[in-house]
């Protein structure tokens, strides 16, 4: 039986491959949905692991063109276990192989009747053999109508040879009764076998326990993958996957996250953002936590307001319309931020900050007066190791 699966391996048209090293669980069963041809393992290495692909690339290596089609068989490969584990039961099973039993007859039967048909075109070429043998060579219009006719039998047994041939081959629908137990056999005991973590993927015991139970399995690629699969003894299933996610989808950061983002620009700064997000547990599309230069960008890709533009929009003042307002110089205006007397908003962790408008009110000289006794908001805290500026210039 193993001779005779690894025969079926070769040839123009093979029927499928015996199974080999290699984590991919349909080698040798895929079969394009568009060319219908069977389709190649390919394997790519991501972080030593191997990730299996399936290529339909055989007419492309022969005329030189593009390849039909090629499919992640990771996904489909997880799919398929699933299908096999809820379907597998001694009552499916038992079902499956009472059909696999009809199917045999009608196979055999018909190939009785192209045997019949064999014998009956190599009948008809002997007759024709005969008729031109005892032809009288002289008579030449006779001869080379029964030459012709001889010729048209010998086409005609040909093709019937061929079919029959061509039939023969086609054994897989035919299961002998070592097979026929090694089904049954897995019924009561499949979804064990099949989750057992010393049954790996990559061994042949799990491709060996697929090809016992499935024909093949089509597939096509479109707005999804639809793989349509073929169990021993005629039923099918259909499944619909769903395409895998590009790299850069699946690194890509949650639009709640952003949105997060969005919301906290309206009262922080992107250092202090990326804080928040930390201490909230949040991390990016990588896994990664967050940092200032990381929020920046996130908010230039998905073009958010910048949180000067957002001050601005409040109706905050930059440093020298501040200054013009009061009548004083910008260096003024700092140190009353300082002292309370000014209330500003930093837009950025340089501590570059807005103003906001001093109202009917405002601030004024006042000779001989404290700054600390005409306090009118809370003294902001300076940073110790360096003077705080206010300088309106916004920070890209």
């Amino acid at each position: 039986m193993r001779l005779r699966d690894n025969a079926q391996a070769h040839g123009a048209e093979r029927r499928k491959s015996p199974p080999r090293e290699g984590p991919a669980l349909l080698q040798g069963l895929a079969v394009c949905g568009v060319c219908g041809r069977r389709m190649t393992v390919r394997y790519h290495t991501r972080k030593g692991r191997q990730w299996p692909e399936y290529v339909c690339q055989r007419e492309g290596i022969e005329t030189a063109t593009a390849r039909c089609q090629s499919i992640p068989g990771s996904g489909i490969d997880e799919a398929i276990g699933r299908l096999l584990v809820e379907t597998v039961t001694p009552v499916t099973l038992e079902v499956a192989l009472q059909v696999q039993a009809e199917l045999e007859a009608g196979a055999e039967e018909a190939d009785a009747l192209r045997r019949q048909r064999v014998e009956r075109a190599r009948h008809a070429a002997d007759l024709a053999r005969r008729r031109f043998m005892e032809a009288d060579p002289a008579n030449r219009l006779v001869v080379d109508v029964l030459e012709a006719e001889w010729n048209e039998k010998l086409r005609a047994l040909h093709d019937a040879q061929e079919e029959l041939e061509q039939r023969r081959g086609e054994d897989h629908l035919k299961l002998d009764d070592a097979r026929r137990e090694a089904i049954l056999a897995l019924a009561t005991d499949f979804a064990r076998l099949w989750q057992d973590p010393k049954t790996p993927q990559r061994e042949r015991k799990r491709k060996r326990m697929v090809r016992l139970l499935l024909e093949d399995v089509t597939l096509t690629r479109g707005d999804a993958i639809t793989a349509g699969v073929r169990f021993r003894g005629g039923a099918s299933r259909s499944l619909r996957l769903a395409l895998a996610q590009p790299a850069w989808q699946l690194r890509q950061t949650s639009a709640a996250v952003v949105a997060e983002i969005d919301a906290l620009l309206d009262d922080h700064t992107e250092g202090e953002i990326a804080g928040i997000l930390n201490a909230r547990g949040r991390v990016s599309g990588e896994g990664l936590p967050f940092h200032a230069c990381m929020v920046r960008r996130l908010r230039r890709d998905y073009q958010l307001k910048t949180r000067y533009e957002r001050l601005r929009e409040d109706g905050m003042l930059t440093l020298e319309e501040t200054a013009d307002l009061l009548g004083i110089a910008t260096h003024t205006v700092k140190i009353w931020r300082r002292r309370g007397l000014l209330l500003a908003h930093a837009y950025n962790d340089k501590n570059e900050c807005l103003y906001e408008h001093p109202g009917d009110d405002p601030p004024d000289k006042k000779q001989g007066s404290r700054l600390s006794k005409r306090r009118r908001f809370p003294q902001v805290a300076s940073n110790p190791t360096k003077e705080v500026q206010c300088e309106a210039q916004p920070f890209a």
